[in-house]
């Protein structure tokens, strides 16, 4: 019975050791805080530009991960396009854009 009891709680603590490594950052995937931080930086990147009205932004995808903003989808000209970016760059949490808006 008290090996049981033992192995049971052994079992439990891999569980409970491979759950938490589960959520921990790698270089090509995020942890669930990390996650969480992109999520604010894109909506507040959507808001910036929602409330540009020089943008016609509703045509812009907006991705972060790890502060790495890209902006992709589809301007009317390239000083959309570069206003786009310069509104980006102003948001708190954004490290770095990259542009790979079409024009059409």
């Amino acid at each position: 019975m008290k090996l049981l009891k033992t192995l049971s709680s052994v079992c439990m603590a891999v569980v409970v050791v491979f759950a938490v490594a589960a959520c921990a950052p790698t270089q090509k995937s995020e942890g669930t805080g990390g996650y969480i931080d992109d999520t604010v930086v894109t909506t507040k990147v959507k808001t910036a530009l929602l409330n540009d009205k020089a943008i016609k932004s509703t045509e812009i995808s907006v991705e972060t991960f790890k502060g790495r903003v890209q902006l992709s989808g589809f301007v009317s000209s390239s000083a959309d396009a570069n206003r786009a970016v310069q509104v980006t760059r102003g948001v708190a949490g954004v490290k770095s854009v990259e542009n790979v808006m079409q024009i059409k």
